[in-house]
C-alpha cells in the first residue's frame, strides 16, 4: 500500500519527546477509531507505521490523515494494515493540501462547483476537521468524489 507524506512541522502537537509518540498517535487514532481494529501505531523518525485491520479504504484513509496532520510525522506507511473488505486506496486525486488562504468554501467551489458543499468535506474529515473554520496550510484532508 505504501508510504504516504505529510508536512512534519504542522498539525497538532501530540507529542514532545520520541519515546511518548508511538502511544499519542495510537491512542489519538484510537479515540476517534475511524474503522481500524487492533489499530497500534509505531514511530520512528518521523514515520508512523500503523498496523491493524481496517474495515474498508476510506477507513484506512482517514487513519492515515489522523496520523499524519500530527506535528512530528512526515510519513506514515500502512503495508501492515489489511483493509478487510478488500478495496484499494483511492488515487491520491482525493487528497487536497490546504494551502495559504484557502477556506473550506473555495476548496468546496473548485471540487464540486459549490462553496455550500463544504459540509461533505468537514463530514468525510471529522477525524482531522474538528471545526470548520480552523483548518492550516500543509494540513492534507480527503475530498470525496461523489456526494
Amino acid at each position: 500500500m505504501g508510504l504516504f507524506d505529510f508536512v512534519s512541522n504542522i498539525g497538532k502537537k501530540l507529542f514532545s519527546k520520541q519515546e511518548e509518540a508511538s502511544e499519542a498517535v495510537t491512542k489519538h487514532i484510537a479515540e476517534d477509531n475511524p474503522g481500524v481494529e487492533n489499530v497500534s501505531v509505531t514511530v520512528e523518525d518521523g514515520v508512523a507505521k500503523i498496523q491493524g485491520n481496517a474495515v474498508s479504504a476510506e477507513a484506512l484513509e482517514k487513519a492515515i490523515l489522523m496520523a499524519g496532520n500530527i506535528e512530528g510525522i512526515n510519513s506514515v506507511n500502512v503495508d501492515s494494515v489489511t483493509v478487510t473488505n478488500g478495496e484499494a486506496l483511492a488515487s491520491d486525486d482525493q487528497f487536497y493540501v490546504i494551502q495559504k488562504g484557502d477556506t473550506l468554501w473555495k476548496i468546496a467551489e473548485k471540487a464540486y462547483g459549490s462553496g455550500a458543499k463544504y459540509t461533505a468535506i468537514v463530514a468525510a474529515n471529522k477525524e482531522v476537521i474538528k471545526d470548520a473554520d480552523k483548518i492550516f496550510p500543509g494540513q492534507k484532508i480527503r475530498i470525496p468524489k461523489s456526494l
